[in-house]
């Protein structure tokens, strides 16, 4: 008997981290921040109180039914489609994945709770933890991340530098950039100096590649990351591979679409991806995804994205 996946999907690529099989142990959009470029759009269920949204025994229940399928992956990340420190379960949800793979566990977050002391110590579990740093001040904190009224900068940046201290893990750090907002060579030094208080293994530089949450938010071009790249010792995300999508829903369409809830995909990589599975009709599903009432299409960059409304 197949079981429906709420909570498991995947593996889908990560040029991080490879095939990443993604948890989602959170609400659609329940977050405690909005951030200007977020690809899911914006925050519709602002929270900053962690809460047990669903039991850990169900998510687990679905893990154990897709390690049956023996599917091929190189990590397991929890992250979902909001911010996944919110779930109050996560320290047992580590622990319990753990007990069943030796493929490290990987967690995905904004950072906003590393103040919280009991979530730092449930966060340790996890081998590897992305953190983010976009902003340098409270003000483009505001402007970029726009986070739940209750969270200071303050408190955001020395939880990061606490963790960084006590996890003993792999802690990389993602920043964000932004055309206009924290890509100036001063917004760079004034990063980088944050940095130097924070013991981490790797930065990520990053730039939205995917339609963001506002349409005034623009990539930055590659003489920026260039620049970005060298001030910063950092890593550029687009300069690395990732390999393909995975699903295993039988029928086409909805199986692009168990993809696109969590991880919006462009049209190129949704025609790579039902290529893969030998698709025989792919303009006939790219169009009804384009009809699909559930589906939002952005133009972006010059090509449409698909992400789940």
């Amino acid at each position: 008997m197949n079981i429906e996946m709420k909570y498991v999907y995947g593996p889908v690529p990560s040029r991080r981290l490879g095939l990443s099989l993604g948890i989602s142990p959170i609400p659609k959009k329940a977050c405690n921040y909005s951030c200007v470029y977020c690809q899911l759009g914006r925050t519709d269920k602002m929270t900053n109180t962690r809460q047990l949204f669903f039991p850990v025994e169900e998510i687990i229940r679905e893990f154990d039914a897709f390690l049956n399928k023996n599917v091929s992956f190189d990590v397991v990340t929890i992250v979902g489609e909001g911010e996944p420190t919110l779930y109050l379960g996560l320290g047992k949800l580590i622990s319990e994945i753990k007990h069943r793979t030796e493929k490290p566990v990987a967690v995905i977050t904004n950072g906003a709770l590393l103040y919280d002391r009991d979530m730092r110590e449930e966060l340790k579990e996890a081998d590897i933890v992305l953190p983010t740093l976009d902003a340098y001040d409270e003000d483009t904190f505001k402007k970029i991340n726009r986070p739940h009224g209750s969270i200071s900068y303050k408190s955001v940046i020395q939880g990061l530098k606490d963790f960084s201290r006590e996890y003993e893990g792999e802690l990389w750090v993602e920043i964000m950039l932004i055309q206009g907002m924290n890509d100036d060579d001063a917004s760079l030094e004034k990063l980088k100096k944050i940095l130097k208080e924070i013991s981490y293994d790797r930065i990520y530089i990053n730039t939205p590649v995917r339609p963001p949450a506002e349409s005034d938010v623009k990539a930055i071009d590659n003489e920026r990351m260039k620049s970005a790249v060298e001030i910063l010792n950092g890593i550029s995300i687009e300069l690395l591979e990732s390999e393909g999508f995975y699903s295993d829903t039988e029928d086409d369409l909805e199986a692009v679409i168990s993809i696109i809830k969590r991880h919006p995909m462009n049209q190129h990589e949704i025609e790579g991806f039902l290529e893969s599975r030998k698709c025989s009709d792919i303009r006939g599903i790219i169009d009804n995804l384009r009809d699909d009432l559930r589906i939002k299409v952005i133009n972006y960059k010059g090509y449409d994205t698909f992400r789940l409304k």
